[in-house]
């Protein structure tokens, strides 16, 4: 990279740890930001991945105070975000993009309404099902299926999980934005542990994301903490939107 594409990257990768920890899809800005400075995709996917880590990690600490109490139903679902993330980093190495292309636009237009009628799915589900503090097995199998696809790509897999765990947990939309920090983190530190075995990662490409996405990851914990529940929701859903259009276009 020269100086100035460093620079690019280095934004991007702030940019990108903000809007993880308030709601996810920064791939969708690294990402696109790698490939125009000339990374290969594969080489680009994998760098990245294993740079948003950092910003993984200050995000949760940022969110540490909405973790409280949710230890034993997060490890009960780490185990399902590593096991995805597994297989999907192995998917990635194996499988044509083009698998892909149709099912993430529709997962997460999926999301985006989940999240929307959240209060709704709340109250259908309790009316429907005894109450589980960990959201029961399907909660389970979705964050497995999530796993899969955050080890696989990952953009928008926070959309993903809060939908997930917004309709399946009885908690405030802030503590579910906590826990879906925790998972994506597993998620994209799993990925990473095995790209540094079996990938092609450009380690100077990951360390200026690393870099940003930690900055980015600490200011954005910082502002999300403080958006209402409404005003979360619907940068959430504007977020899942804008990812949409440019998976699709």
């Amino acid at each position: 990279m020269t100086p100035w594409e460093a620079v690019a990257v280095f934004a991007a990768g702030v940019g990108a740890g903000a809007i993880n920890a308030v709601v996810g899809s920064g791939s969708l800005i690294t990402f696109p930001t790698m490939l125009a400075v000339g990374f290969p995709p594969i080489v680009a996917n994998v760098s990245n991945n294993v740079g948003l880590v950092p910003g993984g990690v200050t995000g949760v600490l940022g969110y540490r105070a909405e973790l409280r109490g949710q230890r034993e139903r997060l490890v009960r679902l780490g185990v399902a975000s590593v096991l995805g993330s597994l297989g999907g980093g192995l998917l990635l190495l194996r499988l044509p993009a083009e698998a892909f292309r149709v099912i993430v636009p529709v997962l997460i237009g999926v999301a985006c309404l989940m999240v929307v009628f959240q209060p709704r799915i709340n109250e259908w589900l309790a009316a429907r099902r005894r109450p589980h503090p960990h959201g029961g097995p399907w909660l389970w199998l979705g964050v497995l299926g999530a796993g899969v696809y955050g080890g696989y790509f990952g953009a928008a897999q926070g959309i993903v999980l809060i939908g997930l765990l917004g309709s399946f947990l009885d908690e405030d939309l802030q503590r579910v934005n906590a826990a879906k920090n925790l998972l994506s983190l597993l998620v994209n530190a799993t990925a990473a542990v095995l790209f540094a075995f079996i990938a092609p990662v450009d380690w100077a490409a990951a360390l200026t994301v690393a870099l940003g996405s930690a900055a980015g990851g600490f200011l954005g914990a910082r502002l999300g903490r403080r958006l209402p529940a409404p005003l979360l929701r619907g940068f959430i859903v504007v977020v899942g939107i804008v990812a949409i259009v440019k998976l699709v276009f």
